[in-house]
Parts: structure tokens; C-alpha cells; sequence
């Protein structure tokens, strides 16, 4: 079971990486984290990709409407620019984010600060996403969250598109993409 690090201890700080496919609560998970930080009275600073403006252009909304406000930036390198003295900072979409981010999340967190990030593992083909594997190779906590594949049931780690759209990037909800275990999605790969 995974165990929240709280505790600050000396100054050392720390990247925490929050992944899985669509629809598994992964920004569910980082707006929870946040808003525990925030009941312990730590500074809070939370970054969203500009370009991600599906539910709110701003705020930070999970597919259960849970919200909490934060500052969309255009590039990895303006989160340094903004999270001066900060003891917790948060990163949703972390797959949108350009190359740069693990390394400004390594410069955050040797700074002392609690580092979480969200962000799909994998994208529409299930192949590694954006800056993703390199977070995942630098954080000291990983946590992957599951959703229900649509079709049968079973833990779902794989994001389906529905249609045909070839680019990586295709920002939608349910009307372009659904949770599928391995199987399912293999299956519905080859059809």
C-alpha cells in the first residue's frame, strides 16, 4: 500500500508520479494530495499545460468535477519562473509538458520541495508518452491507478481511442477514448 511522505526532513524534497490509462483517477489522486498539503498548512502552487483547457482553462477538474484552481503555463520552464518558495507543486497532464520537465522537477525537489505529477503512462498506441518515462525513472514514489475496461470488466491500464485520428495528441473525453485491459485493447488494435 502506498504511504503519502508527509514529513519534510530537512529540507530534502522529493518527486512523486501519479500514472495509468484514462478515466483511472489519476488527477483525482493529485487534487487529493493537494488538498491534504493545503490542510497542513504547506504552500501549494499547482501547474496545468495550457494547452488542456477540456473542462476549465484554468482550474484543474478530474472526470468527477473535482476541482482546484491552478496556473496553466505554456512551457516546463515557467514552473520554475512561479514555484519560488513553495514547500508542495503539483503537475497535471505531465505528458503534454515538453522534454525539459523532469529535469525542472529535479531542480524543484533538490530545492526541498514535494514534487507530485500526473500524467497517462502510455498514449493511444501504448507506447511511453511525452516526458513520462523520465519521471518515472527519476521519482523516489510511483503510484499507478487502474480504471474498468469497458468491454469486459477487467483492471484497465490501456487507453483506447475510438476513432482513427493518427496524431498523438488528441485531447477529448469519453466520445474519443475508453479504458481497455490488455486484451480488449489488443483486440480491438487488430480490429
Amino acid at each position: 500500500m502506498f504511504i503519502e511522505p508527509y514529513i519534510r526532513q530537512s529540507s530534502s524534497g522529493w518527486i512523486e508520479v501519479i500514472c495509468g490509462c484514462m478515466f483511472s483517477g489519476k488527477t483525482e489522486e493529485l487534487i487529493r494530495r493537494l488538498k491534504r498539503s493545503r490542510i497542513a498548512n504547506q504552500r501549494v502552487e499547482i501547474f496545468k499545460p495550457q494547452v488542456d483547457t477540456r473542462y476549465h482553462f484554468s482550474d484543474i477538474v478530474s472526470h468527477d468535477e473535482n476541482a482546484i484552481h491552478s496556473t496553466p503555463v505554456s512551457n516546463s520552464q515557467n514552473i520554475l519562473l512561479l514555484a519560488n518558495d513553495m514547500d508542495v507543486v503539483g503537475i497535471d497532464e505531465a505528458q503534454f509538458f515538453d522534454n525539459e520537465l523532469p529535469l525542472v522537477c529535479d531542480v524543484l525537489a533538490n530545492k526541498g520541495m514535494r514534487v507530485i505529477v500526473a500524467g497517462l503512462d502510455m498514449d493511444f498506441a501504448a507506447k511511453p508518452f511525452g516526458p513520462m518515462p523520465q519521471l518515472l525513472a527519476r521519482a523516489e514514489y510511483i503510484t499507478k491507478v487502474h480504471a474498468i475496461c469497458v468491454i469486459c470488466g477487467n483492471i484497465a491500464s490501456y487507453s483506447y481511442r475510438k476513432s482513427k485520428y493518427a496524431a498523438q495528441v488528441l485531447l477529448g473525453e469519453k466520445e474519443h477514448y475508453e479504458p481497455r485491459c490488455r486484451h480488449c485493447f489488443e483486440k480491438g488494435m487488430k480490429g
